[in-house]
């Protein structure tokens, strides 16, 4: 269980509150305004910004202070943070030693999790001679080599085409059913959040509101209808 306790986030003059609850196995899809708070929320849960005041706890236990690599959590931005000079399969096992130091063990983790995202055998290939889908892929298991509880996605597949976002979807929700992760997604696109999530977290006017079903969507509130531009 993920619980924001009376979390106030602050950069420069924008401030953003949280107080809620999420249960684990979730898979959440957070909504809302372009500078709304989104990806501030996804940051601070992760530990790369310090809350101004409030908790931030992952069943029971307080993450507030931990630095982000104690932290039960792996995340996955927008542009997949791949390195062009390393191969993909380094690239990956970036997820579980930044020094590269890997065991047996280890390289049998990276070609099984390049394998779980169709990129079996291409470990040795750099990025710049995979696709855009294949580079997703690739960042994507570079998170799940991780194999923590706490999945964090900040838009990574934005810049994919309609089929092959929704295909990415597909795998990410395919992954987290069969791990148990909890997942959080920013995203701005209604249909995406029905693909993947069974929550929704509007971030608006300054709040993130508690989880609601994600049949919210079918019957939205103000707020969430004034986002969607439904009058």
């Amino acid at each position: 269980m993920l619980t924001l306790d009376h979390l106030i986030l602050q950069q420069g003059d924008f401030s953003l509150t949280a107080d809620l609850t999420l249960p684990r196995g979730s898979r959440c899809a957070l909504i809302g305004p372009s500078g709304a708070g989104k990806s501030t929320l996804l940051n601070a849960i992760a530990g790369f910004l310090p809350p101004r005041t409030g908790r931030i706890l992952w069943e029971d236990r307080d993450l507030t202070a931990l630095a982000p690599a104690a932290r039960p959590v792996a995340m996955l931005f927008q542009d997949g943070n791949l390195f062009p000079h390393l191969d993909i399969a380094r690239n990956v096992a970036l997820g579980l030693s930044p020094n590269l130091r890997l065991t047996a063990n280890d390289h049998a983790r990276v070609r099984e999790a390049l394998a779980r995202v169709g990129l079996d055998g291409m470990g040795d290939r750099r990025p710049g001679a995979l696709s855009g889908g294949q580079q997703s892929r690739a960042a994507l298991a570079r998170v799940l080599v991780q194999n923590r509880p706490l999945l964090l996605l900040d838009e990574p597949f934005a810049a994919l085409g309609p089929a092959l976002r929704a295909e990415m979807l597909a795998l990410v929700r395919a992954v987290v059913e069969e791990t148990g992760a909890t997942l959080l997604m920013v995203t701005h696109a209604p249909e995406d959040a029905r693909r993947i999530a069974d929550r929704l977290i509007l971030v608006s006017d300054n709040r993130a509101e508690p989880p609601a079903p994600i049949a919210l969507l079918d019957d939205p509130t103000p707020a969430l209808r004034a986002y969607l531009g439904e009058g």
